[in-house]
């Protein structure tokens, strides 16, 4: 073996086991294990989980904050503020800002990220080339799957279809759509649909990003997903305005979204900020209602967005904090809901992604993460340091010295 973790937590119902791994794999799970390996790491009763999927972040546009500032907090002037900095990010400034990001990303325990990246006629593919090279060179710590992310609309800008395609071209794992940011949102769905057919990929929307529920298309998403056969293909997310409905209507909408199999990816960092900024009192939460999807069946994740710019002015890439935060915001804190959260950081994602042979189980890839704490409970309640890192079995990042292993 190659390495052999004794006496890990991995089951809070469950007696205290070895995990086995060689050659990238996990190749056993029992106590005891009567094997010897290159590296033994003693767990001493500490937690070992599978590492944490990152499902929606922006790389390129992370720590710009300070460059220009959102005055006002809202949605409208995040767009306008980004989109008049995108045209004067050049691709070694991207590149510096994204591997730093990537670094913080694998300390904290995430080994894949799906990373929506831009292009426009302004920037052109400046921000998109610089995600699709990191893809590369960071493939033996983190999984980047790349967005072709259209965030100033497809439809109102002259040449971005064509950009769209040349995106995919140029080897773009994921077609990526904003309808409520252009001129025609049902025509903006359609289009990339027949996109992804095209190029039989996936697609992830950012979705009803909106304190109300005035404008939503969720319900046209939907059964789009359907009548196409994309169940199970398709993420959203933000998907805001479902908090505007009513209960009714939510649980109406949710039932369809699982019978479309789409992934919601809840962004309380940047929703909650961005959110009910004309609200003078009762301030709501502008949050999509978490609970009520995931009661209905409907695969639910948790994840960053962005990181210190006119979105989200702060964060770090740690999803710990991300699930620390939904807790209260999303009504997420009681003993029954705790018990559901860990996953919307893990197998949720994985699944929203379309990872092969992710988890702790015999036969996948060993992407884990032991942490100091003793209870798998209690993981996002104590925020515990990350003692290793591990990417297909190497390891990548430990909490030794806070070091930073592989690149």
């Amino acid at each position: 073996m190659d390495l052999l973790f004794r006496n890990v937590r991995i089951d809070d119902a469950q007696p205290l086991t070895d995990v086995a791994v060689d050659n990238g794999k996990i190749t056993a799970i029992a106590p005891n294990i009567p094997l010897q390996a290159k590296q033994e790491v003693q767990g001493e009763g500490k937690v070992l989980i599978p590492a944490f999927v990152e499902g929606h972040l922006h790389l390129e546009k992370a720590n710009v904050m300070q460059r220009k500032a959102n005055r006002s907090g809202t949605l409208q002037e995040a767009i306008a503020v980004t989109a008049a900095l995108k045209p004067t990010l050049t691709g070694e400034d991207i590149r510096e800002r994204s591997t730093a990001v990537l670094r913080a990303l694998v300390q904290s325990g995430s080994t894949h990220v799906r990373a929506h990246a831009e292009f426009d006629p302004a920037q052109g593919f400046t921000g998109f080339d610089v995600v699709m090279e990191l893809r590369e060179s960071f493939r033996e710590m983190i999984d980047i799957q790349v967005v072709a992310f259209p965030q100033e609309g497809i439809l109102k800008l002259p040449g971005m279809k064509k950009m769209m395609v040349e995106a995919m071209e140029r080897g773009a794992d994921v077609v990526g759509a904003i309808p409520y940011n252009d001129s025609a949102a049902i025509e903006h769905i359609d289009y990339v649909f027949s996109l992804a057919q095209q190029y039989d990929k996936d697609i992830d929307f950012h979705q009803d990003f909106a304190d109300n529920a005035d404008a939503m298309t969720i319900e046209y998403l939907a059964n789009k997903t359907i009548a196409e056969g994309y169940q199970g293909r398709v993420c959203v997310g933000h998907l805001t305005s479902l908090g505007a409905v009513t209960a009714e209507k939510q649980r109406e909408i949710a039932a369809l979204l699982y019978q479309a199999g789409i992934s919601v990816m809840c962004l309380p960092a940047t929703d909650l900020h961005l959110g009910a900024r004309n609200d003078t009192h009762n301030v709501r939460r502008t949050l999509t209602p978490v609970r009520v999807l995931r009661d209905a069946g409907v695969n639910v994740c948790l994840a960053t967005n962005n990181i210190r710019n006119a979105f989200t002015p702060f964060g770090s890439g740690d999803l710990l904090n991300i699930a620390q935060l939904a807790l209260p915001a999303c009504h997420l804190g009681g003993a029954d809901d705790q018990a559901t959260v860990l996953s919307m950081l893990t197998t949720n994602p994985a699944k929203a992604l379309g990872l092969k042979h992710y988890g702790l189980a015999v036969g996948n890839d060993a992407d884990l993460l032991l942490l100091d704490t003793r209870a798998v409970s209690d993981v996002i309640l104590d925020l515990p340091a990350r003692l290793m890192v591990l990417k297909r079995g190497n390891v990548v990042a430990t909490s030794a010295c806070q070091r930073w292993i592989a690149f």
